[in-house]
């Protein structure tokens, strides 16, 4: 058995303990505030996790280009190609460890930031500092500042307008009739952006900016319409309160954990299965070209290790981000939800490289504020953001120390 087919095993190894990593930390940390939230349970949690980011990843995955094209290092600077099968193997490697360590503790990181940390890792030693490109580096810097501040605002705002419009008001339901739909529209939104503008399927389609919007708009307008007519069922005599209206929102929330545990397994795979795949392309034709097509195969293995590893694992980090943070209510876990998906989506549509985990955690400390200081544990905040201003080093170095014995033990 030759080299390369030695590493294109390992490298398929390595992806599987990487997608279950993402699937323990980052799949769960996608339905935290839902199970926090008591909207479901941990074992509804798990199935609609697992299931949907299963079908996020093998019909809505991204191709090889997404990962390696976003700039880490330039593989063209490193001309010996065995040496950057063993890189990407050893980025494989140290990502999938430190998010399985990080999943153990109960806390959730970053699987972008880790896979990023670790390929600049390797990059650094293989091919020197000028290899790095840096420019992205900075932008990952900078997304760790406004992802959870940004997630943390919006959520913020959003529950305060519930609370003001609907949990305050003093005809419940008429108000719930105008302002859940409206919220419902606004997800259902934020869905079809995504996936026209971000989703492979969605970009095939072709669609300007203004053929989008008109489709969007008019979807809105029906969502809020056909909404405004179910929640006026729903609410047909029932008693007026605030719980009624946390019911009806619990409803709402289950929505939107589909919705994000979707859009999760189509993005986040790239993140196991990409440096796979830039080595599958390596071993097939001897060099990584520019743009090259995930094979089906590799999706499936990802979506089936996302969705094994949010089954094992995934309880550990719900609980943290769901129940250790600050106590959330239905209105507040939709209001958590709607604020981390929104910050993401508009911040891929920039271009900037920023983490669910970091908008999640942002959104559920942005609910606790709307209550004061006194409501949000910054002991459990303070150890969590720790461990994100550890992985891009823990990464990187773990990263370059397995480079090290794998070049060693071939050259």
């Amino acid at each position: 058995m030759d080299i390369v087919t030695i590493v294109l095993i390992l490298a398929v190894a390595g992806g599987l303990l990487m997608a279950f990593s993402i699937g323990a930390n980052d799949a769960a940390n996608a339905m935290a505030s839902s199970v926090g939230s008591r909207a479901i349970t941990v074992k509804q949690a798990v199935v609609i996790a697992s299931t949907l980011a299963f079908a996020g990843a093998v019909f809505l995955g991204a191709n090889v280009a997404a990962t390696i094209s976003r700039g880490i290092i330039n593989p063209e600077m490193i001309p010996d190609q065995n040496l950057l099968m063993l890189g990407m193997l050893s980025a494989l490697l140290s990502a999938g460890l430190w998010v399985l360590l990080a999943t153990f503790f109960g806390f959730p990181v970053s699987t972008t930031h880790s896979i990023v940390g670790s390929i600049l890792g390797f990059g650094f030693v293989a091919g020197g500092p000028e290899v790095v490109r840096w420019g992205t580096m900075f932008g990952i810097v900078l997304s760790w500042i406004i992802s959870p501040f940004f997630g943390a605002l919006l959520a913020y705002l959003v529950f305060s307008q519930i609370r003001k419009k609907v949990l305050s008001a003093k005809d419940f339901v008429r108000n719930a009739k105008l302002w859940a739909p409206f919220w419902l529209a606004m997800t259902v939104v934020l869905v079809m952006v995504s996936f026209l503008l971000k989703m492979p399927m969605g970009r095939a389609l072709g669609l300007n900016i203004y053929s989008t919007a008109a489709i969007v708009g008019a979807v809105a307008v029906v969502v809020w319409g056909i909404g405004y007519l179910v929640v006026g069922r729903l609410l047909h005599g029932v008693e007026q309160g605030p719980e009624t209206m946390e019911e009806l929102f619990r409803r709402m929330q289950i929505g939107m954990a589909c919705y994000m545990a979707l859009s999760l397994g189509a993005n986040d795979v790239a993140n196991a299965i990409g440096p796979v795949a830039a080595i599958w392309v390596i071993a097939q034709t001897g060099g990584l070209t520019a743009t090259a097509e995930v094979p089906i195969w590799l999706l499936l293995f990802g979506g089936v290790g996302i969705a094994v590893g949010v089954m094992v694992l995934g309880k550990r980090v719900m609980s943290t981000v769901g129940e250790r943070i600050t106590l959330l209510t239905n209105t507040r876990g939709f209001s958590v939800g709607f604020g981390s998906a929104t910050t993401v989506l508009m911040a891929s549509n920039l271009g900037m490289p920023v983490s669910t985990t970091h908008a999640t955690v942002g959104g559920v400390v942005g609910v606790g504020l709307a209550r004061g200081f006194a409501a949000v544990d910054f002991r459990v905040l303070g150890k969590i953001v720790m461990y994100w201003l550890l992985t891009v080093p823990i990464a990187a170095f773990t990263s370059i120390v397995i480079f090290q014995l794998l070049r060693w033990s071939v050259y």
